[in-house]
């Protein structure tokens, strides 16, 4: 899994990850859900550690591929973030 600097996200993604930090509002009803890691390709935690949060698609119908997972005891002081473009396929660690 390689990184990526929080600069170099989409501004979309900067926002979602603004958000994150701030605990809301979220656009979207199923940001904050726990997330799985079914596909393993974060670290292994317990259930409950990850939650899964949609960053804005321009011209997207629908909440798109992209996201941020953050793992940690506080939502809004994540230990780690992750970031996907492409629904779960690859995620990278946002360096802050």
């Amino acid at each position: 899994m390689g990184s990526v600097a929080f600069g170099e996200l989409p501004t979309e993604a900067q926002t979602t990850d603004r958000l994150i930090r701030a605990g809301g509002p979220f656009p979207y009803p199923k940001d904050g859900m726990v997330f799985g890691n079914r596909e393993r390709l974060l670290p292994v935690k317990p259930r409950g550690f990850y939650r899964e949060y949609t960053v804005r698609t321009p011209g997207a119908r629908d909440r798109g591929a992209r996201r941020i997972v953050c793992g940690g005891r506080e939502a809004t002081r994540p230990e780690a973030c992750f970031y996907t473009r492409d629904h779960y396929a690859s995620f990278r660690l946002i360096a802050y």
